[in-house]
């Protein structure tokens, strides 16, 4: 797991460019309007997520788009599956648990 993908997505803004992105490629423009936030700063937030490998830039005409690119992101996802398991395991204790407890109440 890349520290620099979470650090660079525990910052609020980034998260909600992240989550516009989802939708397809959006330009600087595009994306300060959908978050009514100034381009300069959408830049920075963009710079920073593609210095993380987060988006990637498709220059066309005079225009820049931003997209995901799936890699980190998967990274993130098999990082979690890992804690995903630990918690299957302990809701199936839990269950068990609960059954013993309900079985002994009706004996």
């Amino acid at each position: 797991m890349n520290i620099t993908t979470l650090s660079a997505l525990a910052e609020p803004t980034r998260l909600q460019i992240v989550e516009l992105l989802r939708e397809g490629p959006l330009t600087v423009g595009e994306i300060a309007d959908r978050l009514h936030i100034r381009q300069p700063q959408v830049s920075k937030h963009l710079k920073v997520l593609n210095e993380s490998q987060i988006v990637e830039v498709r220059p066309e005409a005079n225009r820049r788009f931003y997209k995901l690119r799936p890699e980190p992101l998967r990274e993130m996802d098999g990082w979690l599956k890992t804690f995903r398991s630990i918690w299957d395991d302990q809701f199936n204790q839990l269950e068990d648990y609960l059954r013993e407890i309900q079985e002994d109440k009706s004996n």
